[in-house]
């Protein structure tokens, strides 16, 4: 079937509709939550490594989330702990503020972070604790001089919106402890020191991983990346959504109900997530809340369903998350990931 339409010379041009209608589909096609675009191509590149750190470096303590009511004492033992490695900590002018549930209001949070991340001067980010509010600040923040200028941005949880901002902007971070991590007898928390630690001073650790039942046997290599589960399902359909093509997905989690944990892995799985991952890495699932109605499996078994259809390797015990344990991983860098019936190992490459 044709229409015509009436030229410049008054002459009258057959058109197939069907070619219209072609066209307005090729046109229009739908945008997904994970879009594979130019995106992809820039993000599978290699990503800028921050210096390690060396005596005499500078780091900068702020608060880009959560309220530090009484938590002075986490932040000297920080402060203290900087010193004993010969390093020069300062602590941002926010920190202790209050609004709310915050560290003080969006813009004296974002303050704070963005003056660290101008500052040539400072070689490393600690971001005293989690919580929530970062998210709140993501827009107003400006990478243009963090370029120039590179540093580590630490933390975890809250702070995976940053990590998940930083990849997308091309630069390593580092997931480990934060200033409220640390205890009185800071032997509790000894190995999360440690490999905080050595990796800052460039001798990041590998790991071998406890066995579990539930592992799925392989071998990936790719870019680690991930964080809170929570925070990584809130970045969907955003500008810090990261686009896992080709990666090997870190995932924590603390005080969720099991099918709270489905719906949001089910909701991943939907925008396409998972469709070109190359392996996951499952670490703590800390404190999961009991609902009325039980769930009828374990966490990893639940995990395992919803992901139900993959062939990538699965590696569960990796000590990282909410837990006193919380072993330091670069987000951004090229690992190894082999997962066996006696373990798993991570290893990065060379």
């Amino acid at each position: 079937m044709y229409i015509y339409i009436k030229q410049k010379d008054m002459t009258l041009k057959p058109i197939n509709i069907l070619s219209i209608f072609i066209f307005f589909i090729a046109v229009n096609k739908p945008i997904y939550a994970q879009n594979k675009t130019e995106k992809q191509s820039m993000m599978n590149s290699e990503l800028i490594q921050p210096p390690y750190l060396k005596a005499g470096d500078t780091v900068a303590i702020v608060a880009p989330s959560g309220i530090l009511k009484n938590r002075e004492r986490e932040i000297q033992q920080a402060v203290d702990l900087l010193k004993s490695w010969n390093l020069h900590p300062i602590v941002g002018e926010h920190v202790f503020s209050k609004a709310d549930h915050f560290a003080g209001t969006d813009a004296e949070r974002c303050e704070d972070l963005q003056n660290a991340m101008d500052d040539p001067k400072v070689s490393a980010i600690w971001c005293a604790r989690g919580g929530y509010g970062t998210v709140r600040i993501l827009e107003k923040l400006d990478y243009s001089q963090f370029k120039k200028h590179p540093k580590w941005l630490i933390g975890y949880s809250d702070i995976t919106a940053l990590h998940n901002q930083l990849h997308n902007a091309g630069i390593e971070s580092l997931h480990a402890l934060m200033c409220v991590s640390l205890t009185k007898d800071l032997s509790e928390v000894k190995s999360s020191i440690e490999t905080f630690k050595s990796t800052l001073f460039g001798n990041p650790e590998n790991y071998n991983l406890k066995t579990s039942p539930y592992n799925r046997e392989g071998e990936a290599s790719g870019q680690l990346v991930g964080g809170n589960l929570t925070i990584l399902h809130t970045m969907l359909g955003s500008k810090e959504s990261i686009d896992t093509s080709g990666k090997i997905l870190f995932i924590e989690e603390i005080g969720e109900y099991k099918y709270h944990i489905d719906r949001m892995l089910q909701s991943l799985k939907r925008a396409g997530y998972f469709d070109n991952l190359n392996g996951l890495i499952v670490g703590d699932m800390s404190k999961m809340r009991k609902n009325t109605t039980p769930w009828g499996t374990s966490i990893e078994q639940l995990i395992l369903d919803a992901l139900d259809g993959y062939d990538f390797p699965i590696a569960f015990n990796m000590p990282a998350g909410h837990e006193k344990e919380n072993k330091a991983l670069i987000l951004g860098r090229e690992i190894n990931l082999k997962v066996e019936k006696t373990g798993s190992t991570i290893s990065y490459k060379k």
